[in-house]
């Protein structure tokens, strides 16, 4: 299984901005649940801590096989998602990798 994880921090000059911005990355990548063939778990998680180096969002996606990663990547769905959220991040940090 191949584990996919991304980190956003995110934009906005008001806490309520970064707030809305969260929810609106969370409720569109667990949108993607039972969309995506060979993505078997998706989970988004928002950042309560507040320290000045932690990122605002993390998703956490495991897939079937690296195959299944990169057919993700262009799915429909996904690219979609990609546009509807642009411009909403300041930084992206991602980490892929192959569990037991």
């Amino acid at each position: 299984m191949i584990r996919h994880v991304v980190m956003w921090k995110v934009k906005g000059d008001t806490a309520q901005e970064r707030a809305e911005a969260q929810r609106r990355i969370r409720e569109a990548f667990e949108g993607l649940r039972g969309l995506i063939p060979g993505l078997s778990h998706i989970e988004v998680g928002l950042d309560f801590s507040r320290v000045d180096y932690a990122c605002d969002v993390v998703l956490l996606a495991d897939f079937e096989s690296r195959e299944a990663l990169e057919a993700y990547a262009t799915h429909p769905e996904h690219l979609r998602i990609r546009a509807q959220l642009a411009g909403l991040r300041i930084a992206r940090h991602q980490v892929d990798y192959i569990t037991d």
